[in-house]
C-alpha cells in the first residue's frame, strides 16, 4: 500500500483526469432510477458488458417494480440467467420490488439507508445509484478503485471503507463528483490488475506504484 499522496499531487491528477475525460459515465444501461438499482445490484461478481447484454430486452418490458413484480421471478430469470449468481439475485429484485411498491409507492428512495434497507443492495450499490442518479458525491468503491487507489497512493486504505474515507478526505471537492468514475475507469483501462499500461498512463510521473511497466 503507498503512502497518501499530497494535495497538489491529487489535484493535478483530477485535472488530468478531467482534461481527458470531462463527464466521465457509469457503463451499466439503464433507463430511471429502479433499472439503475436493479443494473448494480445484477453486476456484482459479474461484468457491465455481461449485465447490459441481459437487461438490454428485460428493461422494455420491466422498467418499473411493479412491471417487474408482473413478470415474475421465472421470466426474470430467462432475461439474466446468463449472470453469475442468477438465482439469487432474481430473488433480491423481486423482494425489492416489492418493497418499493409497497412501502415507497413505487419510487427509489434517495437515502443511502434507504437504499441499502433493499435485499442485494449494499453500501457501493446505494453509492453508485446516489452517485449516477441524484449526482450526490458518494464514493462506490470497487476492485479497480481498491487497486488504484493503492498502488497510486491517490487514496489508499486496507478495505474499502478506508479507501472511500480517503476519497472523501483527501480529493478535492470540486472533483468529488466523479471521482469514483475516473477512478474505475482508470483501474479498468489502463491501471490493470496483472498488466497496468504504466506506459501511456497519464498519471505515471505522480503514481507511486513502484512496479511500473514501460
Amino acid at each position: 500500500m503507498a503512502r497518501q499522496l499530497h494535495y497538489h499531487t491529487i489535484r493535478e491528477i483530477f485535472t488530468r483526469f478531467e482534461a481527458a475525460e470531462p463527464e466521465p459515465k457509469g457503463e451499466l444501461e439503464h433507463v430511471n432510477a429502479y433499472t439503475l438499482v436493479v443494473a448494480v445490484a445484477l453486476s456484482a461478481q459479474a461484468t457491465d458488458v455481461g449485465v447490459n447484454k441481459a437487461t438490454r430486452e428485460l428493461f422494455k418490458i420491466a422498467d418499473t417494480p411493479q412491471k417487474m413484480l408482473d413478470l415474475g421471478e421465472e421470466r426474470l430469470i430467462g432475461h439474466i440467467k446468463t449472470i453469475g449468481l442468477y438465482r439469487n439475485k432474481a430473488k433480491n429484485v423481486m423482494k425489492l420490488s416489492r418493497i418499493l411498491v409497497n412501502d415507497y409507492g413505487g419510487e427509489v428512495p434517495n437515502s443511502r439507508a434507504a437504499l441499502q434497507s433493499l435485499p442485494g443492495v449494499g453500501r457501493k450499490t446505494a453509492n453508485v445509484v446516489l452517485n449516477m442518479w441524484w449526482h450526490y458525491p458518494a464514493q462506490a468503491v470497487d476492485t479497480h478503485i481498491f487497486r488504484v487507489g493503492n498502488r497510486s497512493g491517490i487514496c489508499p486504505g486496507k478495505n474499502v471503507d478506508a479507501v472511500e474515507r480517503a476519497i472523501e478526505d483527501n480529493i478535492p471537492v470540486d472533483f468529488q463528483r466523479h471521482a469514483h468514475h475516473w477512478l474505475i475507469l482508470h483501474g479498468r483501462y489502463t491501471c490493470k490488475a496483472r498488466k497496468p499500461a504504466c506506459g501511456t498512463c497519464l498519471i505515471r510521473d505522480l503514481c507511486l506504484f513502484e512496479d511500473k511497466t514501460l
